[in-house]
């Protein structure tokens, strides 16, 4: 039997598939298709890491590595939803939750020194920031907007905040000294194996990574951010922004960039709170407290300390004599600075951008922000959108253009790949990237407390990215701009082979251009407000930024995008949108049972992968039922069918409701298959005839506290009666 493979995740987006699965199973089963839930949540994660102290029924196994597995397959069908993306503090949280409930798992060590406690970090830094996407992503991206949201996005605009021509907001980004201006690149000639080797001033070498494997045409990068800089950079931004009068606020990616990016938001809070640090430094180390877990975690361990109180005040203090700080949430006082993983670029800066470039302060108030982005690499395409709105204002929905995305990131390309090659300098001296006969391929002096890094881009996915964006092109008509700088150095290598993969391919008639990120945002704004479409061709970092910056633009949110990765053995890998308000959805469902979650995007990803099971098995049913579910999503769309934002409003509950409701009546008029037919027929009609009874049965259970018993490891029993808590739309799936 024909399988899909759904991803069991976290948060919001694996509470709503105990509601979705259902009718997803049951609708799928009519078609000969077996549908297979694997566990990759980050509670499911960290379990498979500890099978040796854990009791037989509460061992799991290691999903994400079977799935990593299946990816290589050609029949590898993977329904992949958004996952966390874990910070330190999530981790611990994660863990602490797990020990309560029973399992014998180990603290997360902050600096090991048993080898216990070394095995213990080890296993866990398999688990923290983007563990899945990694492994999962063995192709490249296809990210777009369905014409169906587009057109609903035109006919309903979102709301988008004025521009005004005298607004401070700006970006602020080193330019020096940082990862962009420090990068050095080269290409293997041949397979090898790499070692990093950090060689101290008086000759020491210390093997910082060992035994990297690359392959032949394999693009190897090494870079580091000097702290003396980032630190005084900081310092700059903080009193500008205390002399312009705007909100400051940092804009990193703890999750993705898991050990670099928690580095430099500590440098960042204690640039913001000198004094603190000048007098308590010392005594919050000696208690284990960490800059790089944010104030919210600062301020929770002072209780435990003789200084408590006074470390409390001197925040205060920093806080009342230091620029306006941005606000994640101004009723509970949660500061930009709060908690890393809080504001991630690529999800706060567009969505600052539209609320007229806009953050919020201390009162609750919108005000204008000085976006401190550190490292230069990407930080110019946000500034090139805050500077074009400043001069033409905000772009209105109903006529803009699109921006999809081509994106390379297969194999951990690029950036996002270079977790386990990223350090934190111990001493002076210089780092150097060292081939098998040892001769140095890349050096870099370095200082203590340096952020230095390597990552890897395979030959066989910039061939596949080539070969993927001049198929778009061509299957749209319209412009595929690859977004690269040659002055960089990596940029100027996959320039250089795209230049020699491009005549491979059919181009004639098309329009494909190479131009630095900038420029590219430029070009591609200046379609944008005449209504025209421009295919951005990233690399993996922009690819991130880009699928949220010009979707949450667009069409108000991210989660409605199309995300398909042709895996490049032939299978495929369909993503369902992001996750970034997730939190804040399962706590209003613990809260008052109503979870606002918007499952638009697995509507789209499950109709891309049914149509290429029908295409891999030959499963005529299973190109049905993809049909007329996008039939049946673009009437869900017209309709109004997503959550509402308030109690006595359909939730994500209802909106799965009728999305079943519509799809049965697809299926039930196509005339393709008459048995299938009449068996939705009958199911169509009996949703149909009850659609009162059963909207009624979701509404009565608003209001109240919801019990799901965990968050990061709900329980099934409980979490599936909450999530179903309709019998006669149960009972009517059930007849299928």
């Amino acid at each position: 039997m024909a399988k899909i493979i759904y991803t069991h995740t976290d948060e919001a987006p694996m509470l709503a598939t105990y509601s979705f699965l259902p009718i997803v199973s049951a609708y799928a089963r009519t078609a000969g298709v077996e549908v297979e839930t694997r566990d990759i949540s980050l509670a499911g994660r960290i379990i498979a890491q500890f099978p040796d102290r854990l009791t037989d029924e509460q061992r799991l196994d290691d999903a994400l590595a079977e799935l990593g597995e299946l990816a290589t397959k050609p029949e590898a069908n993977i329904i992949k939803l958004p996952n966390i993306s874990a910070s330190i503090p999530q981790l611990k949280a994660a863990v602490k939750e797990l020990q309560d409930k029973g399992y014998d798992l180990p603290d997360y060590p902050e600096n090991p020194q048993t080898d216990e406690e070394k095995d213990a970090r080890a296993r866990y830094d398999k688990v923290k920031g983007s563990a899945v996407n990694p492994v999962l992503r063995e192709g490249n991206s296809d990210r777009r907007a369905p014409a169906s949201v587009k057109n609903y996005a035109k006919a309903h605009p979102h709301s988008m905040g004025a521009w005004s021509s005298d607004s401070r907001t700006n970006v602020a980004t080193m330019g020096a000294d940082d990862f962009r201006s420090n990068e050095k690149s080269v290409v293997l000639d041949a397979e090898d194996t790499l070692t990093v080797v950090h060689v101290a001033t008086d000759g020491a070498e210390t093997v910082l990574k060992e035994a990297i494997p690359v392959l032949a045409g394999e693009v190897v990068d090494g870079t580091v951010m000097r702290v003396a800089a980032l630190r005084r950079f900081l310092t700059e931004q903080v009193a500008r922004a205390k002399a312009d009068d705007v909100l400051f606020s940092v804009h990193l990616k703890a999750t993705m960039m898991k050990v670099s990016d928690p580095i430099i938001f500590g440098h960042v809070v204690q640039a913001f709170f000198p004094t603190l640090f000048e007098q308590y430094g010392e005594q919050l180390t000696a208690a284990g407290i960490s800059p790089n877990d944010g104030l919210g975690a600062l301020l929770a361990a002072t209780d435990k300390l003789p200084e408590g109180e006074a470390i409390k005040k001197a925040v205060e203090q920093g806080i009342a004599e230091g620029p306006d700080l941005a606000m994640v949430d101004s009723d509970k006082g949660i500061t930009n600075l709060h908690v890393p993983s809080d504001v991630i670029v690529d999800a706060s800066m567009p969505a600052m951008i539209r609320t007229s470039g806009h953050m919020w302060n201390a009162a609750g108030a919108e005000q204008d922000t000085l976006a401190v982005i550190p490292d230069s690499s990407y930080a110019s395409i946000y500034q090139v959108v805050i500077d074009d709105c400043r001069a033409h204002g905000a772009f209105d929905p109903s006529t803009m253009g699109s921006v999809p995305n081509v994106g390379l990131m297969a194999k951990a390309a690029e950036e996002y790949g270079s977790h386990d090659k990223t350090f934190e300098v111990p001493a002076a001296g210089r780092v150097e990237v060292r081939n098998a006969a040892g001769d140095v391929l890349i050096s870099h002096d370095v200082e203590p407390g340096d952020i230095w890094r390597a990552c890897q881009t395979k030959d066989d996915p910039i061939r596949d990215w080539v070969k993927l964006a001049v198929t778009r092109a061509r299957a749209t008509g319209v412009p595929a701009i690859f977004w690269l700088d040659e002055g960089r150095a990596h940029d100027a290598n996959l320039i250089a082979k795209i230049k020699e993969y491009l005549p491979e391919h059919d181009t004639e008639g098309l329009t494909i251009e190479i131009m630095t990120p900038a420029d590219a945002t430029a070009y591609s704004l200046e379609r944008i407000r005449k209504g025209e479409d421009t295919i951005s061709v990233t690399g993996n970092v922009l690819r991130d930024y880009n699928t949220d910056l010009f979707p949450i633009l667009e069409l108000g949110t991210s989660a409605k995008m199309l995300s398909v990765v042709p895996l490049m053995n032939g299978g495929g890998l369909f993503e369902t949108g992001a996750g970034g308000s997730a939190p804040k959805h399962v706590q209003q469902l613990v809260k008052e049972n109503y979870l606002r979650w918007d499952s638009l995007g697995e509507f789209f990803a499950l109709a891309a992968s049914l149509e290429h099971l029908a295409g891999y098995d030959d499963n005529p049913r299973a190109r049905i039922l993809g049909e007329t579910l996008d039939r049946a999503t673009e009437t869900f769309l017209n309709e109004d069918r997503s959550p509402g934002r308030k109690l006595g409003t359909i939730d994500n509950r209802g909106s799965h409701f009728y999305l079943g409701l519509y799809w049965a009546e697809e299926l039930a008029k196509q005339t393709d298959d008459t048995d299938l037919a009449g068996a939705f027929g009958a199911l169509a009609t009996t949703l149909r005839d009850n659609e009162e009874k059963i909207v009624g049965e979701l509404l009565a259970v608003q209001g109240q506290p919801a019990d799901i018993g965990g968050y990061y490891e709900p329980d099934d029993a409980k979490a599936e009666k909450v999530m179903r808590p309709s019998a006669t739309l149960n009972e009517a799936l059930g007849t299928l």
